[in-house]
């Protein structure tokens, strides 16, 4: 598994978690910059993803759905905040409606993804999620966001 740890941090309202992979960090970069790859492991193996639009420029728009075991979709969204290719990424992240509009009564939450070198010529990969308020985290952790991401990032090393 390349899940080696999860942290939650109620007081700074946030919750991050980290990866290593033997890749090299222009690798792993290029599974947040190639939708295609992005959607092989955005989503958990029972709710695979679908890229619909993907600008990774600072205010650009990624957009997507995931598709449940009954046929059902999710949407969301992301806002690209700021890159540094390849070392950093960072979006808001958000719910949406059937057309694709941001959900209104879903929190928002701000994403920041850091890659750094190892010496070996691996990959450490933290993603933190803050969250706007200690109610939106609660709800969010609720619908299984940690489970869910667990099982989203520990489809990479098969991508790899």
């Amino acid at each position: 598994m390349t899940v080696t740890s999860i942290r939650k941090d109620p007081a700074a309202l946030s919750m991050t978690i980290t990866t290593e992979f033997d890749s090299p960090i222009g690798r792993v970069w290029q599974l947040w910059e190639n939708p295609r790859q992005l959607e092989r492991w955005w989503g958990p193996p029972t709710y695979p993803a679908t890229v619909v639009d993907h600008d990774l420029t600072p205010g650009g728009k990624v957009s997507y759905f995931m598709t449940g075991p009954d046929g059902g979709q999710s949407r969301g969204y992301w806002r690209v905040l700021a890159v540094d290719a390849p070392y950093r990424l960072d979006f808001e992240n958000g719910f949406a409606d059937d057309d694709g509009s941001p959900n209104p009564n879903m929190p928002v939450m701000v994403i920041q993804v850091v890659l750094t070198d190892r010496p070996d010529g691996g990959t450490r990969m933290a993603i933190e999620t803050t969250f706007p308020s200690p109610d939106a985290m609660t709800q969010i952790l609720s619908m299984g966001i940690e489970e869910g991401m667990t099982l989203a990032v520990s489809q990479i090393d098969g991508i790899l």
